[in-house]
């Protein structure tokens, strides 16, 4: 509601709106003081940011603000860790690339880079501290923060392939994530406990169970032909894009997963059984094979077909990042000094394409008349969907 006054009041029109896009397009060519100022951290479209950068950081979670979410995982019964992790935690990472990046383009950019910090730092911080977890529940809890800081990560790549890499992340984290805690539900129903040293040999005893277990487990590190794959593959080919250095230690994120979920499935489902309430568990039920099987059919269906979810997805993304290289070029032009050309060629009239460069302001590659915009490339399961903008921030 404070952003919709601010709109009203400062904006070129003074239009009364709650339509996101005259938001976006009003607040870009706000003539507030100091509002296209992002080089100070007092700039009213910095604190704005990093306000709303405060909530949706919580609902995440991103490090270091994920501290209640394993707390929440443990004390909730089975269907609620379920849509908390498949539904509730992904209206932050939505609350940033819907909101956030979209009404303050040029803070987002500014900032950025500092956000892609704390998203591998979650990611590794999030691993480690999986790792050592003797309980089945915080170990996928503490997962979740290493998964979605890859979603975040690739927001903050500010480019295509990462932007589509985030929001397919978020559809492969409620379905992987939701099926592990799925599975730990039907194990804590049977024993009682949570406790991964209570388990063992489980692969004798029930053999259906642990064959899904495993395919979920598999799909929740990123095997190739399984979901978590391609969310993965292409954050990390954004960052790569945008900052390799960033993308390498994000890339140890997925080998620490490998560790510490391969390390639990041998713990609870292999070697002998030997604690003698294991030796009688039952099977998967009817019940329960009607609650996990689409969530199985789903992590293959996303894994080997990535079109079908990331060509629908393309054109919103394509507008977004539009949208946040037209602020971004907007508040370049408003705070450019009189006389002063732009990379790329000389100031001229319109939007420009903007380049994010490492180490440096946002800056323009040339007017977008001087070159026509390249063909978009078709989101193929083959292709991994890698499109094209020509306002899509590159590399340097």
């Amino acid at each position: 509601i404070a952003l919709v006054v601010v709109h009203y009041r400062y904006s070129p029109a003074h239009v009364l709106t709650f339509s996101i896009p005259e938001l976006t397009r009003g607040l870009a060519a706000l003539t507030w003081p100091n509002w296209h100022n992002t080089s100070s951290w007092g700039s009213p479209q910095v604190l704005i940011f990093l306000l709303l950068l405060a909530g949706f950081a919580i609902k995440v979670p991103m490090f270091p603000f994920h501290t209640w979410l394993p707390l929440a995982h443990v004390e909730a019964p089975t269907a609620g860790s379920i849509i908390l992790a498949g539904v509730l935690l992904k209206m932050g990472t939505y609350g940033l690339l819907r909101f956030a990046f979209p009404l303050f383009p040029a803070a987002a950019a500014a900032l950025a880079p500092y956000l892609a910090v704390l998203a591998i730092v979650g990611i590794i911080y999030g691993a480690l501290v999986a790792m050592v977890q003797p309980d089945l529940k915080k170990l996928v809890a503490y997962s979740s923060v290493s998964h979605l800081g890859f979603v975040v990560l690739g927001i903050c790549a500010l480019n295509v392939q990462g932007v589509q890499g985030a929001v397919y992340q978020m559809l492969n984290h409620g379905v992987s994530t939701g099926a592990l805690f799925l599975i730990v539900g039907m194990l804590s129903d049977r024993r009682h406990t949570r406790l991964i040293a209570e388990f063992g040999g489980l692969k004798k005893v029930m053999p259906k169970l642990v064959a899904m277990f495993l395919l979920v487990t598999l799909a929740s590190i990123g095997l190739p032909g399984l979901n978590g794959f391609v969310g993965e593959f292409l954050v990390l080919l954004g960052t790569f894009r945008a900052n390799p250095r960033m993308a390498a230690f994000a890339t140890t994120g997925v080998i620490l997963s490998a560790v510490y979920m391969l390390w639990m499935f041998q713990r609870v489902n292999y070697g002998q059984v030997t604690n003698e309430k294991n030796a009688k568990l039952p099977d998967l039920s009817v019940r329960e094979w009607c609650a996990i099987a689409p969530l199985a059919i789903m992590v293959v269906v996303m894994g080997v077909l990535p079109g079908l979810f990331l060509k629908p997805m393309a054109p919103s993304i394509d507008r977004t990042l539009q949208r946040i290289s037209q602020g971004m070029s907007f508040s370049v032009d408003n705070h450019r000094p009189a006389g002063a050309t732009l990379t790329g060629g000389p100031a001229a009239a319109g939007v420009r394409p903007v380049v994010y460069v490492r180490g440096s302001r946002p800056s323009c590659a040339g007017a977008a008349a001087d070159r026509p915009a390249p063909a978009p490339v078709p989101s193929t399961g083959a292709a991994l969907a890698v499109r094209s903008l020509p306002c899509a921030p590159a590399a340097r």
